[in-house]
């Protein structure tokens, strides 16, 4: 069985789950393919996969405006199965209502959406995780893709049911697809710290940064994926109106996993409850749906 996994992601978040995704999927013994969703990255045709797989960030509890361009341009393929992937940065229900555009463009694209997975790994935007707390969602991520990958070999998976309320509040926050292209002209460097690598140009999923004099030049296509402050080795793209949840640098996922008692106090029965869930349950299926709402920041991850 074949099987293609479309990514989109800015920071590497959303790209490693699909990695370590991909190869539990050829574990079982199938094939499987990996293809980003960037501007300078080709779109393989899914007509000779049996399965499709399709993976972002959740932006605002929504998914970023390029995956609904991009699912849009797919070629009509009447009941090929179809699953969802995302991460967030918080285990809350809202995030869920991440998965309806999505899935309502596949429907109409006639891919048959049988499931849906979500993850949560740290922040790349509004605070910065420990490391700690991060190596402990990696390895509650590591522990659940083995059985995901099982899930959708076997054609099974679930979906979530999004009440009015979520629905309602994941439209109003959609207004960043607008704003975003705005607000990511105002982008600067602070020249002092810039060194001319071009990082952030390379990392851009959207070819909105391109050097010039040697230094960075924001264009306006940026949805927000905040790879360019993420990735500066030197901390210098300042995010305009964001810049005070700007996060720099990346996490260390391989170290040791934080205690119940290390989580914080933001959203802490959501973490533990996500954590306990996956951790503890030798095949979890959408954990997320009984997660504790507990905050109502917009979940930044890439």
């Amino acid at each position: 069985m074949n099987a293609i996994c479309y990514v989109f992601s800015g920071t590497g978040n959303t790209r490693r789950v699909c990695e370590r995704l991909m190869e539990e999927w050829r574990a079982l013994g199938h094939e499987g393919t990996l293809n980003m969703m960037r501007a300078d990255v080709e779109a393989e045709d899914p007509t000779p996969y049996d399965v499709v797989i399709v993976a972002y960030p959740v932006h605002a509890f929504n998914a970023p405006k390029p995956v609904y361009t991009f699912l849009k341009k797919l070629p009509v393929a009447e009941g090929k199965p179809c699953y969802l992937v995302r991460t967030s940065g918080e285990p809350l229900k809202l995030n869920n209502a991440a998965g309806v555009v999505p899935a309502r463009i596949l429907k109409k694209r006639g891919y048959d959406v049988r499931g849906e997975y979500p993850f949560v790994m740290p922040y790349d935007i509004i605070f910065r995780h420990s490391d700690k707390v991060a190596a402990r969602m990696w390895r509650a991520a590591e522990g659940r893709l083995p059985s995901a990958a099982r899930e959708m070999a076997e054609g099974g998976g679930r979906r979530f049911k999004i009440g009015a309320l979520r629905r309602m509040a994941s439209f109003m926050l959609r207004i960043e697809h607008p704003a975003m292209p705005v607000l990511g002209r105002t982008f600067r460097i602070k020249k002092s710290q810039c060194i001319g690598c071009g990082k952030c140009a390379k990392v851009c999923p959207r070819g909105n940064i391109r050097m010039e004099n040697g230094f960075p030049k924001f264009g306006g296509s940026c949805v927000g994926c905040m790879g360019c402050a993420f990735s500066c080795p030197k901390d210098a793209v300042r995010t305009s109106l964001l810049n005070a949840w700007r996060v720099n640098g990346a996490y260390t996922f391989e170290g040791e996993s934080a205690q119940d008692s290390e989580i914080g106090r933001y959203c802490r029965r959501s973490y533990l409850r996500y954590f306990h869930e996956m951790e503890g349950a030798a095949q979890p299926s959408c954990t997320q749906e009984s997660a504790v709402e507990e905050g109502s920041l917009p979940s930044g991850n890439a």
